[in-house]
């Protein structure tokens, strides 16, 4: 239809008045309902106390926590003593609290996470040692399991990989539970340096310790010279999507293969930003070229829509290697995805 007089002043008779708000597309205003004041205000990214995705910061004591109502808990694990090469992961937490534009809509998902579901940063893992790796374990399974007795799914933004074993700890105490993790690196190795606890071997340990199914776990993006390394991986069951296989299988034969393994059992996805080419995210302690793009990760988390997640990571954003903050600002989107797809989580949805 040709664009005329009649079709400017219909545009004008109706947008010309208001704030960016008032929209007329009943989705697109049920968000807009949430986020705007009846003036047309919304909070300035930049502006506030920066918190995980925006997200209401509602801190919880160590030692008598009180969750409230909360189905989500995001919490920061600056810990990185288990790291085989460039440290710096510590910092990961705080760099993604102050990336200051993710969400608050998904488009693709059609969801505003934050205010869908009851969500808040409870602030980082209390440590009691910055220097003692199997405390600061410890630390990490009685804080994931103080969430988890809650009723409440963690969250967690780190840190080096390490954190998972102990979070795994917790999340899987009762029943063990599913894996999606996407990494470069299987992260199923065994002990050297005369410790296992260390961010190469989370994965093996958790098997070995009956909160990880290994037979519903699929690692994708998988490459480097480590390879080596992983015989765990395959020895135990799990499924191996190495990054090599990704463009010829497609990210939806990915999709349907991860759902496939997972199945509807309760699912942790543990993502790692070395996942990503060193091109999009350099910003990293193990770096391996030849990686999984942005868009192909957001594509692939997208598509895990409906799986029964029961936590989820972030983990080893090391933001002094990468002075574009781009590591960071993907690392953040990927923290707005998993909790996106809390929203369609059948053990969060349940919980009204």
């Amino acid at each position: 239809m040709a664009f005329d007089n009649g079709k400017l002043q219909a545009l004008r008779a109706k947008y010309s008045e208001g704030h960016g708000g008032e929209l007329f597309d009943a989705a697109f205003r049920k968000v807009a309902d949430k986020i705007f004041s009846k003036t047309g205000t919304r909070l300035a990214p930049y502006a506030g106390v920066p918190t995980f995705l925006t997200a209401p910061y509602m801190p919880v004591e160590a030692d008598n926590p009180d969750f409230g109502n909360l189905q989500v808990a995001i919490t920061g694990v600056p810990m990185d003593l288990g790291v085989t090469n460039r440290p710096g992961s510590r910092f990961g937490p705080r760099a993604l609290r102050a990336i200051e534009r993710i969400g608050p809509y998904n488009h693709v998902l059609g969801c505003a996470p934050v205010f869908d579901i009851r969500v808040a940063d409870i602030g980082d893992v209390p440590f009691a040692s910055r220097y003692r790796l199997e405390m600061s374990h410890d630390d990490i399974e009685r804080r994931i399991g103080q969430i988890v007795d809650a009723g409440v799914v963690p969250l967690s933004v780190g840190g080096d990989h390490s954190i998972t074993h102990p979070i795994l700890k917790a999340v899987g105490r009762k029943e063990p539970v599913g894996l999606i993790h996407i990494d470069a690196h299987c992260d199923t190795g065994g002990a050297f340096d005369q410790t296992k606890f260390h961010h190469g071997g989370p994965f093996r340990n958790a098997v070995l310790d009956g909160v990880l199914d290994p037979t519903r776990t699929i690692q994708i993006g998988i490459r480097g010279s480590a390879e080596y390394l992983w015989e765990f991986s395959y020895e135990s069951g799990m499924t191996v999507i190495h990054a090599e296989d990704v463009p010829g299988m497609g990210i939806a034969a990915v999709i349907e293969k991860a759902k496939a393994i997972v199945g509807n059992g309760p699912t942790y996805l543990s993502f790692d930003i070395d996942s990503l080419d060193p091109s999009f995210a350099p910003g990293t302690g193990t770096p391996e070229v030849g990686g999984l793009t942005t868009r192909e990760v957001l594509e692939l988390i997208r598509g895990l829509k409906g799986i029964n997640l029961v936590g989820g990571d972030v983990v080893e954003v090391a933001p002094q290697y990468d002075a574009t903050t781009n590591t960071a600002h993907a690392g953040a989107q990927v923290l707005f995805e998993i909790l996106s797809l809390m929203v369609f989580s059948p053990s969060i949805a349940a919980k009204v």
